[in-house]
C-alpha cells in the first residue's frame, strides 16, 4: 500500500510565505517524476510543478520566480516552497508522484491534499 501525505496547509496572508510538504511511504521501489498540483474553488485542477528524479523541474507560468519545488529522493518527499503568495493561490494543493511498486507495475498515486488560503 503506498500513501502520499501532504503537510503545512494554512491561511496566510497575500505577500506572505508557506512550505508544502509531501512524503511517501509504503512498499515503494522507486519515485519517477513528483508534482504538486493547484485546485481553485470551481476550478479544473492544474498542475504547478513537478520535478523528475534526475533533477529537472517545470513551473506553471503562474508561479514562476516564486514557488519552488525540491525533492529529498532518499526520504521520498518533496516540497513546495510557496512564496509572495497572492489570493489566486488559494484553494487545496495536491501532491502526485509516478511511484514504482515493483519490475512493471508503475502507476500515479495522489494525495488527500492540503488547504492553502491567501487573504488579501
Amino acid at each position: 500500500q503506498v500513501q502520499l501525505v501532504e503537510s503545512g496547509g494554512g491561511l496566510v496572508q497575500a505577500g506572505g510565505s508557506l512550505r508544502l510538504s509531501c512524503a511517501a511511504s509504503g512498499s515503494i521501489f522507486s519515485i519517477n517524476d513528483m508534482a504538486w498540483y493547484h485546485q481553485a474553488p470551481g476550478k479544473q485542477r492544474e498542475l504547478v510543478a513537478h520535478m523528475t528524479d534526475r533533477g529537472n523541474t517545470g513551473y506553471a507560468d503562474s508561479v514562476k520566480g516564486r514557488f519552488t519545488i525540491s525533492r529529498d529522493l532518499a526520504k521520498g518527499t518533496a516540497d513546495l516552497q510557496m512564496n509572495s503568495l497572492e489570493p489566486g493561490d488559494t484553494g487545496v494543493y495536491l501532491c502526485n508522484a509516478d511511484i514504482s511498486t515493483g519490475w512493471g507495475y508503475t502507476r500515479d498515486y495522489w494525495g488527500q491534499g492540503t488547504q492553502v488560503t491567501v487573504s488579501s
